[in-house]
């Protein structure tokens, strides 16, 4: 299936292309709630109240597009029923805990200008809830509940990631809490 969005169409994504993480996770505090166990490292990472949302999803991005070959990616939207999934009539695909996303194969362009109502993390945020490359070299993951972003990927990127004050990355092994410092479960 395809959709329509700026004068272009997008290739929508099917349960096969989430297969690799759809019952790879694990309930719990761990990364693994997120990604699944299958990169060499693991990091959390947020955005501080110092930084806006744009400097911290371009910062991102950025470290993301720098370590990965020219591919689509795929952009994933959690339909929470309060948060844009830019796609609202697409067909959904589900993950974790059987919850909805809106799949489609853009790249990182449009992860950062596709959304325009915010998100869980940040009412100004345009990052999607889920993330990666055709390749599947690295996985982006932001549950619904969570405030912060799990990453899953090679170890030079999350060495990277955890290098750029913006970024705020801090690795975790696959059995710590993810939890990032300075940030409470409630």
């Amino acid at each position: 299936m395809q959709v329509k969005k700026d004068g272009r169409d997008w290739r929508v994504g099917a349960a096969s292309d989430v297969g690799w993480i759809a019952g790879h996770t694990t309930a719990g505090v761990s990364i693994t709630t997120a990604i699944p166990p299958v990169f060499d490292a693991y990091a959390t990472t947020y955005q501080t109240d110092d930084v806006t949302a744009a400097a911290y999803e371009h910062a991102l991005i950025e470290h993301l597009t720098t370590r990965t070959p020219n591919q689509p990616w795929w952009l994933a939207y959690l339909d929470t029923g309060a948060h844009d999934v830019v796609f609202p009539h697409a067909p959904r695909v589900f993950l974790y805990w059987n919850w909805p996303y809106v799949l489609v194969q853009a790249g990182p362009e449009q992860a950062l200008t596709w959304r325009t109502e915010g998100h869980i993390r940040h009412p100004h945020g345009a990052l999607p809830d889920l993330f990666f490359p055709a390749d599947r070299s690295w996985l982006v993951s932001a549950l619904w509940d969570d405030t912060w972003t799990c990453v899953g990927g090679p170890a030079p990127l999350i060495h990277t990631l955890e290098g750029d004050p913006l970024a705020n990355a801090r690795q975790v092994r696959l059995d710590e809490d993810a939890l990032p410092p300075g940030l409470t479960r409630e």
